[in-house]
């Protein structure tokens, strides 16, 4: 079956939640078994670790970072080989744990969080500050104008920028209507469907990155649900 047409992008219940709403708690922690399932915390150590291999530091920042545990689980499957690189969690809300920064300064990490609409704090970000910005399950929150825009700002900041996406596909359509069978909750499975219809297939991410002359580009499926782009300064 061919990818269904244009992208949808339309409000999630947990972006609409207060913080501390029992379900939306819950949500979050559905969030983070799916990343598991969806082995998104490997696959972003994987693209980490081979688009910084030989930097001289490692300094990281997450887009919409939520809780923060998912660059947490990056860390651990990267400590051995980067065991004192530095973070900082981005996100309009603060839900961080204060044990989630606990567990960061356990593996030698320095985090930083910031509490802050994504792109107002890119704005104020001077160049060449991290040396990679990652999203994950993030850009497709956001209008094509939107992303546009972010990854200019990102593009100045940043010698890497890698991001892991829904895929927008059958397959990912099909295992949305299934999270019952693991017990996610109405919240999580309303907001599936969501994402998956406002997903990335194809190039989409490669064609609204605003200077592809300097910038080596990959995009492709990673697995059967999951959409990872990567761009990576030539210099």
């Amino acid at each position: 079956m061919k990818n269904f047409s244009a992208r949808i992008v339309s409000p999630e219940l947990l972006d609409m939640l207060p913080s501390q709403d029992r379900r939306a708690l819950r949500s979050r922690l559905d969030l983070r078994r799916l990343n598991q399932w969806m082995n998104h915390p490997q696959r972003m150590a994987e693209a980490l670790s081979e688009n910084l291999n030989g930097a001289a530091t490692h300094r990281i920042v997450e887009l919409g970072a939520g809780d923060g545990h998912f660059l947490l689980s990056v860390a651990r499957r990267l400590q051995r080989q980067w065991p004192n690189a530095d973070v900082t969690l981005v996100d309009r809300l603060n839900v961080v744990d204060p044990a989630i920064v606990n567990s960061f300064g356990d593996l030698g990490w320095h985090v930083r969080v910031e509490t802050a609409a994504v792109s107002g704090w890119l704005r104020q970000l001077p160049s060449n500050t991290a040396d990679a910005i990652i999203a994950n399950l993030f850009l497709h929150h956001f209008q094509a104008g939107e992303l546009a825009e972010m990854f200019q700002l990102a593009a100045g900041a940043a010698r890497v920028f890698i991001a892991l996406e829904p895929r927008r596909a059958w397959r990912s359509r099909l295992c949305g209507h299934l999270l019952w069978v693991i017990r996610c909750n109405s919240v999580t499975r309303h907001d599936a469907g969501v994402s998956i219809r406002a997903g990335f297939s194809g190039r989409e991410l490669t064609a609204i990155w605003p200077d592809k002359a300097n910038w080596d580009l990959a995009e492709c499926a990673a697995g059967w649900f999951s959409h990872l782009f990567v761009a990576r300064r030539k210099d």
